[in-house]
C-alpha cells in the first residue's frame, strides 16, 4: 500500500538548520484596504496572467485588534480577510481587503466596546468565539466556493467556515452580503437555550455541480455522549490534580474537593459517573438536548435549501466524531468525511472557562486525545435525493441511507473526479498523520528538546508541528457496494512534511469542471524545532500507523526541513511528486491558487500558481510568490509585496476570470431571520440587535 522514499540518513536539509520560523505568520493587520497598487519584485509579472484570485485569513479579533492574540488562543480563530488580487491591467497588480462581517461580528464589537453589553461578550475557546448569551461567532475565515453555472454571467462565490452558514459576497465590493439558507433551515448543534447566533455545525468545503447548477453542503451535531467517550481516559491516571476536584465540586455544589477526592480513590465506577455529571452540568450552561444528526443539504442557488436526514443501512444515526470539514461530489454520489480536527461546541467543552489558565491545561492533559488514527468516508447516491425536506416550509423529515467505509490514516483534505465509471469513485487523499491542525501552542508548552524550555511566548498560538510525515493517498471506490477496490498511497521527505493545502485546475476553458483530477498542487508546512512540544511528543507516540520514528523526527526537525511547493501527478498507475519548490531558509509558504493562462488551452498545468510566502527579515514580511505551473523547479516568475501588506497566516483560496456587483436576487432579509430568536431574548438583547446590529442592515 506505502510507497516509502524517507530516508532518515538523508542530508538535503542540513541548509535549513537552526531556521526560525518567520514571525510575519502570527502577525497580522486587520487594516481593510480598498486599492493598494503591489510593487513587483525580483523578475517580471506575466504578461498572459488573468482574473482575479481571493484569498481568506484569520486575523484576530476584537479584543486582540489583529495578530498575535493577546490570550494566547489559536491564531485559526478571528475573522476572516477577504483579500482579492486583480490581474486586470498588464504589469500591474492591484490588492483590496475587507473583513466579513455577519451580524455576529457587530455583536462582538458592540459586546467589547459598550460598557453596557459587556456581560454578553464573546471569548475565544480553542478555535471558536463563544457568548454563554449570544452563541457562537461565524468568523467566515476558512475557504471559499465559487458557484457558476450557464445562467450566470458572472460566477458567485461564496464564504465559508466550519463554525457557520455560508455567506455570499459581492466579488466587487467584498461585502458579505447574505447568509446561504436562513436561520430556520439550519439546525443548531444546541436545540436549548435558543441562542440568537445558532452553534450550526457544516463544511468549510461545499461542493458545486458546474453541470446541474447545484450546491451541496451537510448541517450536523454531536452529542454530549459522543464528548464524553473521553472521560474514561481520566481515570487512567493514579491521581487526579487538585483543579479538577476543585472545578468538579463548584460544578456540583454539594462536595468539598477534599471529600471528592478520597471518594474517587475508593470507588473509580462511582467516581467517573460524577465526573459525568460533572460535565452534563457544565453542559446544561451552555444548553441541552446535543444529539447526533448529519443533514445531507442541496441548493439550487436560488429557493429554499432542501435536506435529508442521513442514516446507515441499519437505520443507525451517522456519528461525526471529529468534523465534517469537507464534502465532494462525482456525476453520481456525494462524499463525506469525518476529517481531523474538531470545532464547534466540543471546543468549548473542552475548554469552559478560557481565563483559568491552570484548569485550562489539566482538562487538556485529561481530555485531549489523538486525532482518530482512521478515515469514515460516507457515500450517499445523487439518484437517491428525491423530493427532500424544506425546512423553510415543513417538519417532515425524509431519510436517506448512507454507506460507510473505513480506511487507514487521518485526513484533512480530499479531491473527488467528477467521473465515476461503472460506479468507480476516484478520491485524492491528503493524510495529515499525528496531527491536529486546531490544536496550538500554549503559554505552558514546553520544547520537546532537553532541557525542555518553554516554548519562546511569540510562539503561542502558532499550531504545533506534525509529529509524522504527511502521505498522499489515491483510493478508488465501489460506489454501489461502498468498498475500497485500489489505493495506492506515499510520503516522500523532504517535500510531505505538514501538507495541507491544495491547488488545481477545478474548471475548463468552458468553465465546467474536468472529469478527471490530473496534477494537484500542495504546501507543506516542513519541519521546525521551535514547534516541537513535549505534548504532541507524548500525545502520538503510540500512533499505530507511524510512518518516521519519533525519534528520527525529532533529528529531522532539528536539521530543518523547508517548506515546498510541489505538483502530484495522480495517474491511476502511480503517484508520482514530478515538480517541486523548496522555499529558502526561515521562508513557510501557504494558500497556493492555479491561474489558467490567458487564452491556454484545458491542459493542468498551463497557468500560474500564486501563493501567499513568510519571511524572517521582519514581523510584517508577506508577500505574494507567482510560479509557472509547469516549471515549479525554476522558481517564482516574481514576487508581489507592499509595505502596508500584513496578513498573517492564509488559508484558502479561489480565482473568478471577471468580478462585477451582485447580479443575483437570492437573499436573506437580516432583521426577519433572526426575529423569532431574538424576541426570546432578554429586552437587553432585543435592544443590543435594534440598536447596534440591524442598522448595519437596513437594506437587507
Amino acid at each position: 500500500m506505502n510507497e516509502r522514499t524517507y530516508n532518515p540518513n538523508q542530508g538535503d536539509t542540513a541548509p535549513f538548520a537552526s531556521a526560525k520560523i518567520p514571525r510575519s505568520i502570527i502577525t497580522a493587520s486587520r487594516d481593510e484596504n480598498t486599492n493598494l497598487i503591489l510593487e513587483i519584485k525580483d523578475g517580471k509579472l506575466p504578461e498572459d496572467i488573468q482574473g482575479h484570485v481571493f484569498i481568506v485569513a484569520p486575523v484576530g479579533t476584537i479584543d486582540s485588534d489583529g495578530l498575535p492574540l493577546s490570550d494566547g488562543s489559536s491564531l485559526l480563530n478571528g475573522d476572516g480577510m477577504i483579500y482579492r488580487l486583480d490581474f486586470e491591467e498588464p504589469g500591474k497588480v492591484t490588492l483590496k481587503n475587507r473583513l466579513a462581517k455577519p451580524p455576529d461580528y457587530y455583536a462582538d464589537k458592540a459586546t467589547h466596546f459598550l460598557i453596557s453589553y459587556q456581560k454578553y461578550r464573546f471569548r475565544n475557546h480553542g478555535v471558536t468565539r463563544f457568548s454563554p448569551f449570544l452563541g457562537l461567532r461565524n468568523e467566515l475565515n476558512t475557504a471559499f466556493l465559487v458557484m457558476q453555472s450557464n445562467n450566470d454571467s458572472l460566477g458567485r462565490l461564496l464564504v465559508t467556515y466550519d463554525a457557520g452558514r455560508p455567506y455570499e459576497i459581492d466579488t466587487e465590493t467584498l461585502e458579505a452580503v447574505t447568509p446561504i439558507g436562513a436561520n430556520q433551515e439550519w439546525r443548531a448543534e444546541l436545540d436549548k437555550p435558543r441562542f440568537p447566533f445558532k452553534p450550526i455545525l457544516s463544511s468549510a468545503h461545499p461542493s458545486f455541480d458546474t453541470y446541474t447548477g447545484e450546491m451541496f453542503t451537510v448541517n450536523y451535531g454531536r452529542s454530549i455522549t459522543n464528548f464524553l467517550e473521553t472521560i474514561p481516559a481520566i481515570f487512567n491516571l493514579e491521581e487526579l490534580p487538585e483543579v479538577i476536584y476543585r472545578w468538579t465540586a463548584g460544578l456540583l455544589g454539594f462536595f468539598s474537593a477534599g471529600v471528592l477526592r478520597v471518594i474517587f480513590k475508593q470507588n473509580r465506577q462511582w467516581a467517573e459517573n460524577i465526573l459525568k455529571e460533572a460535565i452534563r452540568v457544565l453542559q446544561k450552561l451552555i444548553g441541552e438536548d446535543m444529539e447526533d444528526f448529519v443533514y445531507l443539504i442541496r441548493w439550487d442557488g436560488e429557493g429554499c435549501l432542501e435536506r435529508w436526514r442521513l442514516r446507515l443501512p441499519d437505520g443507525s444515526p451517522i456519528i461525526i466524531e471529529q468534523t465534517v470539514h469537507q464534502i465532494g461530489i462525482s456525476r453520481d454520489y456525494v462524499i463525506l468525511m469525518d476529517t481531523s480536527f474538531a470545532t464547534g461546541i466540543a471546543q468549548v467543552l473542552g475548554n469552559p472557562l478560557p481565563e483559568e489558565e491552570e484548569l485550562e491545561r489539566v482538562l487538556r492533559e485529561l481530555l485531549e486525545r489523538p486525532a482518530l488514527p482512521t478515515s469514515s468516508i460516507y457515500l450517499v447516491r445523487r439518484s437517491d435525493l428525491k423530493a427532500g425536506q424544506r425546512p423553510a416550509i415543513s417538519d417532515q423529515e425524509v431519510t436517506v441511507i448512507a454507506k460507510k467505509l473505513v480506511i487507514p490514516l487521518p485526513a484533512s483534505h480530499f479531491l473527488v473526479d467528477y467521473e465515476n465509471p461503472e460506479e468507480k469513485i476516484s478520491l485524492h487523499i491528503s493524510h495529515i498523520a499525528s496531527w491536529d491542525v486546531a490544536e496550538w501552542i500554549r503559554g505552558y508548552d514546553l520544547s520537546a528538546y532537553p532541557p525542555h524550555d518553554p516554548i519562546g511566548t511569540d510562539l503561542h498560538s502558532m499550531e504545533a508541528s506534525e509529529m509524522d510525515i504527511s502521505r498522499l493517498g489515491r483510493y478508488v471506490i465501489d460506489g454501489d457496494k461502498g468498498t475500497l477496490t485500489e489505493s495506492k498511497v506515499i510520503y516522500s521527505s523532504p517535500y510531505t512534511w505538514g501538507t495541507g493545502l491544495y491547488a488545481y485546475r477545478d474548471r475548463l476553458s468552458s468553465g465546467k469542471q474536468s472529469s478527471k483530477i490530473e496534477n494537484i498542487y500542495w504546501t507543506s508546512l516542513g519541519l521546525w524545532p521551535e514547534l516541537m512540544t513535549q505534548f504532541f511528543l507524548d500525545l502520538y507516540q503510540d500512533s499505530p500507523y507511524q510512518a518516521v520514528p519519533l525519534d528520527n523526527l525529532l533529528d529531522l526537525a532539528k536539521q530543518g526541513v523547508p517548506s515546498y511547493l510541489f505538483r502530484l501527478q495522480t495517474r491511476e498507475d502511480s503517484l508520482t511528486i514530478k515538480d517541486s519548490y523548496p522555499f529558502p531558509k526561515g521562508c513557510m509558504c501557504s494558500s497556493p491558487q492555479f491561474i489558467p493562462r490567458r487564452g491556454s488551452e484545458d491542459s493542468s498545468t498551463d497557468g500560474y500558481i500564486v501563493c501567499t510566502v513568510y519571511k524572517p527579515e521582519s514581523r510584517q514580511s508577506n508577500e505574494y510568490w507567482i510560479f509557472d505551473a509547469a516549471n515549479l523547479a525554476g522558481g517564482p516568475l516574481c514576487t508581489l509585496s507592499h509595505p502596508d501588506l500584513n496578513f498573517g497566516y492564509s488559508l484558502h483560496t479561489a480565482w473568478l476570470p471577471k468580478i462585477g456587483p451582485r447580479q443575483v436576487n437570492y437573499n436573506v432579509p437580516i432583521r426577519s431571520d433572526f426575529q423569532e430568536l431574538v424576541k426570546e431574548q432578554s429586552l437587553e438583547i432585543q435592544k443590543l440587535f435594534k440598536e447596534e446590529i440591524y442598522p448595519h442592515f437596513q437594506n437587507k
